[in-house]
């Protein structure tokens, strides 16, 4: 059978895909993925069709779409409409919120910059008894207003 009819089950489309079956289960269950066909004991069955579709899922995925808006570009493909105007919006939107991002690290590396800087220029009293670290407590961040990157506490073990 050729390869572009061949069905296969789960697991092994999972395997293809290096992806959990849960995961395409889930899919299925969300719309992402159409029910598949089943053989007469049950199991699922997939075909290139599908094996398309979760390879594009991947890669949208791959340049930051939620699910959610993968499902939204799905349905206007099915609709047979245009996503282009819809992916540019959405390029956009992700854009602003890496520039944002961007903008709230540089503000955070210039805040660490300054408490650096008193740190280096602190003498052995800047963290006096009764205080846990007077350079800390006593130190006014210009970005307050931008807290500590999420990634940047995950990696440093600050919660």
């Amino acid at each position: 059978m050729p390869e572009s009819t061949r069905q296969v089950r789960i697991g092994q489309l999972a395997r293809q895909l290096g992806l959990n079956p849960r995961t395409i289960r889930y899919y299925e269950s969300i719309g992402l993925l159409p029910e598949p066909a089943r053989t007469e004991a049950g199991y699922r069955l997939y075909d290139a069709d599908d094996r398309e579709r979760l390879a594009f899922i991947r890669k949208a995925q791959a340049v930051g779409l939620t699910l959610d808006e993968i499902g939204q570009l799905l349905a206007l493909h099915r609709n047979g409409q245009l996503p282009q105007t819809y992916v540019g919006d959405l390029i956009d939107q992700k854009l602003a919120a890496v520039d944002a991002q961007l903008q709230a690290l540089q503000d955070f590396r210039d805040d660490l910059l300054a408490l650096r800087a008193e740190v280096k220029q602190a003498d052995e009293t800047a963290c006096a008894e009764g205080q846990v670290c007077g350079l800390i407590e006593l130190y006014h961040p210009e970005h307050l207003d931008h807290p500590t990157p999420l990634s940047l506490r995950r990696t440093t073990g600050r919660r």
